[in-house]
């Protein structure tokens, strides 16, 4: 018999009677809230052996049907990006309305720290920010993602040289984005982990960041323009963006 036929009757009936395909090549391990809860950590399987490991990182039907990312239920990713930095690179605070931009986060290559800021008026989290650590790690059996939903500013900073890559859940609109600047004094640092905001405060004001972030809206200049307005609190959870 030809081995094709036998391989594929054993694929059809007896490989995958015994596993579900999703269980066998993707695995969403955790969905974590931090210290801002709507911010997620999507931790997800790699399956190891001695060649190394594969994942699916993505999955729609997955991400989206997870009753613990019930703000992706109602989205969709039209538009991914890629950026490599150097170390010592700060990038953010920066945020988009028409389209709002939701952004699904992960490193890909070398040590990224993470930062949001809540910028939605009324809300119990307003004006804080914290940080959440994302090294890329070969030899580990997990990866992570990190959601940052609508109403948030997000930014990043490098302690090494590193590749990261972002899904996002509106196109860039120019002219309907701004930025809070990361050094911005008026920022509430206390849920922060002390141990990042000890890294994120050794960083030198060295021309790693643009001079567009670096003097950015302060948060109380922000609040006053009027375009802020599109951040309120409770018109963001009763459309579900967060």
């Amino acid at each position: 018999m030809d081995l094709y036929i036998i391989f594929s009757f054993l694929i059809k009936h007896v490989i995958l009677p015994l596993h579900n395909y999703s269980e066998l090549f993707m695995k969403i391990l955790e969905v974590r809230n931090l210290t801002i809860p709507e911010i997620k950590i999507v931790k997800f399987a790699r399956f190891c052996d001695q060649r190394g490991y594969f994942t699916e990182q993505f999955r729609k039907s997955d991400l989206f049907n997870s009753p613990d990312l019930p703000t992706l239920n109602t989205v969709e990713f039209v538009q991914a990006n890629q950026s490599f930095s150097k170390k010592g690179v700060v990038r953010g605070l920066h945020f988009q309305w028409n389209p709002f931009m939701g952004k699904l986060v992960r490193t890909l290559s070398g040590h990224m720290v993470d930062i949001v800021l809540d910028i939605r008026k009324g809300s119990p989290t307003f004006g804080k920010a914290i940080a959440y650590d994302m090294p890329a790690d070969d030899s580990k059996d997990y990866d992570e993602w990190i959601w940052v939903p609508p109403g948030f500013a997000h930014g990043n900073f490098f302690v090494e040289n590193s590749k990261i890559d972002y899904f996002c859940t509106g196109e860039y609109s120019q002219g309907c984005e701004a930025g809070i600047s990361p050094f911005a004094r008026d920022i509430d640092w206390s849920l922060c982990d002390k141990k990042l905001k000890a890294e994120f405060d050794k960083i030198p004001l060295t021309e790693l960041i643009t001079d567009k972030d670096k003097n950015g809206f302060s948060l109380e200049a922000w609040s006053k323009d009027e375009r802020s307005e599109n951040f309120i609190y409770e018109d963001l959870v009763n459309k579900k963006l967060c």
